[in-house]
């Protein structure tokens, strides 16, 4: 598969990055025409802050972001790919059926993660088929698969088995997302799993492997920076050629023109 970007467009006040916030419909279109215009072919867009310690957000709420957002990318972005940062089925069904978004990108592995400090959903039977499973499966739309699991163990085991969950229920798209920064130990947790990203794609040959490290705390941390800084972005252009050389083909990131540099660079070196 020929490396994609997938653009990230945060219509929140309180993203870890401050320079992703775009919540007016001008500040959502020109980032929409910014991440086209620099070569990402999807743009991901989240109304619900992920970070450590974000308060809770409304499904109310979430809607009423996501609805605004939306509207200015058709308007923008016409019929590019689009894809929906949501754990919650109601809002990835308004995405799909109003807006034709084609892909839904859960950052709660169906669930199994905790978003603003609580959890999804109670703990399951293995054999439980998540609500958002169901409805992706519905809307015959694709799926991001994030682990919230600590290492590449666990992660394989819960891959393998919410797979082929999906599989059963028709989902045709599916994207496996390692979770960098979720779940994991800060540095030497995900630095881990990035060295050991080659036993996902060896594992699953046939589906595509999404990195999205993007100026997160395992990067700045390391080099003693901060989000918005220079150590960020130098060390996400770094971390996002080691994961395509273990096998990522989808490279989330904040700072689109850079991640096109770094797979420019990783072509010619293969």
């Amino acid at each position: 598969m020929e490396p994609q970007v997938m653009g990230i467009l945060n219509c929140t006040p309180d993203s870890f990055f401050e320079g992703s916030r775009k919540q007016t419909e001008y500040e959502i279109a020109a980032r929409t025409v910014e991440i086209l215009s620099e070569g990402g072919t999807i743009v991901d867009v989240g109304a619900f802050s992920t970070r450590p310690g974000a308060e809770e957000v409304s499904l109310e709420e979430e809607m009423r972001r996501m609805r605004l957002a939306l509207r200015v990318i058709r308007g923008e972005g016409g019929d590019a790919v689009v894809s929906v940062d949501t754990y919650r089925p109601e809002v990835a069904r308004m995405a799909a059926e109003e807006f034709g978004v084609q892909i839904i990108n859960d950052v709660s592995e169906g669930g199994l993660g905790t978003i603003a400090d609580r959890a999804v959903r109670e703990a399951s039977r293995d054999d439980d088929v998540p609500e958002l499973f169901r409805e992706v499966a519905r809307l015959g739309v694709g799926y991001v698969l994030m682990s919230v699991q600590p290492d590449v163990e666990s992660m394989l085991r819960n891959f393998r088995r919410e797979v082929a969950m999906l599989r059963s229920l028709g989902v045709g798209q599916i994207i496996l997302d390692p979770g960098f920064g979720f779940g994991k130990e800060v540095v030497k947790g995900n630095f881990a799993v990035l060295r050991d990203l080659g036993q996902i794609r060896e594992a699953f040959p046939d589906l595509p492997l999404l990195a999205g490290v993007s100026r997160k705390r395992m990067v700045w941390q390391l080099l003693e920076g901060s989000p918005d800084g220079e150590e960020a972005l130098r060390g996400t252009m770094l971390v996002n050629l080691l994961a395509l050389e273990r096998g990522a083909s989808i490279l989330r990131v904040h700072d689109v023109k850079a991640a096109m540099d770094t797979i420019r660079i990783y072509k010619e070196i293969k």
